[in-house]
């Protein structure tokens, strides 16, 4: 009976000795597999398109510039590689990663996996700033006055649905949703406004902004977007444990030392800033920070030590694939951005509604 019971013991033991192993070979197996299909795809993406350039041609160009060897092109592949492709594979990876990591970061804040900027109107909100700039002809920050416009809209708006979707202290799933949907619905019709005002350049710039794209990739709107990603995903991560805090509720969170309202704010103010990063250069990108985020939980667990950097990986890995995949598919027309991303994504929140209702027993 004792050596059945110590048996037992020993294989309880072992079984939660293994899962942290188990749970870091996971990881690793993750992190090293995103990354080489990210390193993989931007390389595909920089040669594939109307102008093709041979994978080993971009290697080599890439390694001459670095002064690693490897050789120069010719003159139209060196120019189309350096000032239309790359372009355009940097400003994907600083997109992706921005509404990856803002999606991780709204799904922990707001204890649920429904969360996304797009899904409950910071991207569309992010938008109205940006449309209000390119209508009213603003010019008040120079190069950062769409930036700054879609920065504080987006940052108005995210506020105003947490404060409508609060209920009893905690932020529900149905309530988050149903406010999404309205501001959503509002920031459309501010849309709709600027659009009224607008002139013909200036519409077909907010066409830009709805339908979401990386077709105006340059060097400058790269090096403009680049402080805010940076500073946005570098102190995402450093919020990760006092997320995981937050998961086990409120009360516990704060009785552990988290001052869960002032973490509330400021993780607020790092979604604004990385949702506006990407909605100033691109437009409203949808799904691609509830998508990622969820399938990486689903994988590897809810710790946010890894979903936060792992969302922000994965997030590049998806925009990057999504831009190549509207860039080649239509040939010679090129799919928006936007609108890829939301046929892709849409089926997948359908699946996720259903499947955390059944989980649940029913909203009610």
């Amino acid at each position: 009976m004792s050596g059945t019971a110590t048996a037992r013991g020993t294989t309880v033991s072992e079984a939660v000795t293994r899962a942290p192993v188990r749970h870091r070979r996971i990881v690793a197996l993750l992190t090293g597999g995103m990354a080489a299909a990210l390193l993989l795809a931007c390389l595909v993406s920089a040669g594939l398109g109307a102008y093709d350039i041979p994978l080993g041609d971009v290697v080599d160009s890439l390694l001459h510039r670095v002064g690693l060897g490897g050789a120069e092109l010719d003159r139209v592949a060196e120019s189309v590689l350096w000032n239309v492709r790359l372009p355009r594979v940097a400003l994907a990876l600083l997109v992706g990663s921005s509404l990856g990591c803002a999606g991780a970061l709204m799904q922990g804040l707001f204890g649920n996996p429904l969360a996304e900027p797009a899904v409950i109107g910071i991207s569309m909100g992010s938008a109205v700033g940006a449309v209000a700039a390119i209508s009213f002809g603003l010019t008040v920050f120079g190069d950062w006055t769409i930036t700054g416009c879609a920065f504080f809209s987006g940052l108005v708006t995210v506020l105003v649905v947490y404060a409508l979707s609060r209920s009893g202290g905690r932020a529900e799933v149905v309530t988050l949703l149903l406010t999404g949907i309205a501001m959503n619905a509002l920031t459309g019709a501010l849309i709709g406004l600027g659009i009224f005002v607008a002139d013909n350049a200036q519409v077909s710039q907010i066409a830009f902004w709805q339908l979401g794209s990386l077709a105006q990739a340059t060097w400058p709107k790269v090096l403009a977007v680049l402080p805010c990603a940076l500073v946005g995903l570098a102190a995402a991560p450093l919020f990760a444990r006092k997320l995981d805090l937050l998961a086990l509720g409120e009360r516990p969170a704060r009785h552990l030392g988290v001052d869960v309202e002032r973490l509330r704010l400021v993780l607020i103010l790092v979604v604004a800033l990385l949702t506006a990063a990407a909605v100033a250069v691109a437009g409203v990108i949808s799904f691609v920070g509830l998508l990622v985020p969820h399938l990486l939980r689903m994988a590897a667990g809810p710790g946010h030590r890894f979903l936060i950097p792992g969302s922000a990986l994965g997030g590049a890995l998806v925009m990057v694939s999504a831009d190549l995949a509207a860039r080649t598919v239509a040939q010679p027309a090129e799919l928006p951005l936007g609108v890829l991303t939301a046929l892709i994504g849409s089926p997948f929140f359908f699946w996720l509604l259903r499947r955390t209702r059944r989980r649940q027993g029913g909203w009610a």
